[in-house]
């Protein structure tokens, strides 16, 4: 199955929900059945393609039901009877509800609170850009001056991914203040690779902030590389700290870097839902410039900070190609 031959049929979908002539939208639907039929194209991969057209833009109950005429008309140039058609039509609707479980999954087990302290102010923002999102973030006051953060960004969707984000939570949450960053990611590590399926892999960037010293500890597991502004200097620096994705070996060491934050110093944590923000001509945004943007408005809370930078990425980005994004502020303020 090609590129091409998804974006042909996701126009098709698209063309048939939105426009009034239905009628020559199927014939064309029928031109390109005929047009894939016996070039390895099989009835599981239009499945597939419909599957996603419906979790990417997010259709409506109505819309889905609709929608299920333009599969019906491709799927029947296969040789497809009634019967067959309303095992896939059977298969979509199993699909829809485990997106749906899925979705209550993340919104019980997966909630955060966002931890109050004297030195430093927290803003943090995570949008799915369909019902179930890929991306994660845990913030974990341990009531003694210190806090753990992560930023993940899970490679899989639906009820597996959710699940997975349940563990590397727990995991998170039963380890306690001792643990250092590198240490926190080599067990999940361990976690992720016996637990989790081996085709879903999972970046992390994971943080221990210490409010006594105002010292970063932090280490990243193949995730975005995260940034500090510095108010004195009035400039960015990236914290460069690398290492394989979560989930890939089991014997995997992770550095670890050790940062003084100093007053008015940001740390900014993005998942690639950020920096791969496409504009209308398909470029991809520039990070120094969301970068600058920041700088602009560093005098605000870092909830307002993220709150309009959000509001900036979606007046950026190409309709229909958003992907889940996750934005961490960290400030110290005294």
């Amino acid at each position: 199955m090609t590129h091409q031959n998804e974006v042909r049929y996701f126009d098709l979908v698209d063309a048939f929900i939105k426009d009034k002539n239905k009628s020559q939208t199927l014939q064309t639907a029928r031109s390109y059945a005929d047009h894939i039929t016996g070039k390895g194209v099989t009835p599981e991969d239009i499945v597939r393609m419909h599957k996603k057209y419906a979790e990417e833009h997010q259709l409506s109950h109505g819309q889905l039901v609709d929608s299920m005429d333009v599969l019906e008309k491709v799927i029947s140039s296969f040789g497809f009877n009634y019967t067959d058609y309303k095992d896939l039509i059977d298969r979509m609707e199993i699909h829809d509800k485990e997106l749906d479980v899925a979705s209550r999954l993340q919104q019980t087990m997966l909630k955060t609170e966002i931890p109050q302290f004297d030195s430093i102010q927290i803003g943090v923002i995570s949008v799915a850009a369909q019902r179930v999102s890929g991306d994660y973030f845990n913030l974990i006051d341990h009531k003694d001056g210190t806090m753990s953060f992560a930023v993940a960004d899970v490679i899989g969707k639906g009820i597996p991914a959710a699940l997975a984000m349940s563990m590397i939570k727990f995991g998170m949450d039963s380890y306690g203040h001792s643990q250092l960053p590198n240490d926190g990611l080599k067990r999940l590590n361990r976690v992720v690779e016996k637990n989790v399926n081996q085709n879903m892999f999972i970046t992390m960037f994971y943080g221990l902030y210490e409010e006594m010293n105002h010292i970063l500890y932090c280490s990243s597991a193949g995730h975005e590389p995260g940034y500090i502004f510095r108010a004195e200097e009035n400039e960015f620096e990236e914290i460069d700290v690398r290492g394989r994705i979560l989930g890939v070996s089991p014997h995997i060491r992770y550095d670890q870097k050790e940062i003084k934050i100093n007053i008015n110093d940001l740390i900014i944590i993005f998942t690639d839902g950020v920096t791969e923000i496409r504009h209308e001509d398909g470029d991809f945004i520039n990070k120094n410039k969301l970068l600058e943007f920041i700088k602009g408005y560093k005098e605000l809370h870092p909830q307002d900070i993220v709150q309009l930078l959000y509001e900036k990425l979606l007046r950026l980005h190409k309709e229909g190609k958003r992907d889940d994004l996750t934005i961490l502020i960290i400030k110290r303020v005294n």
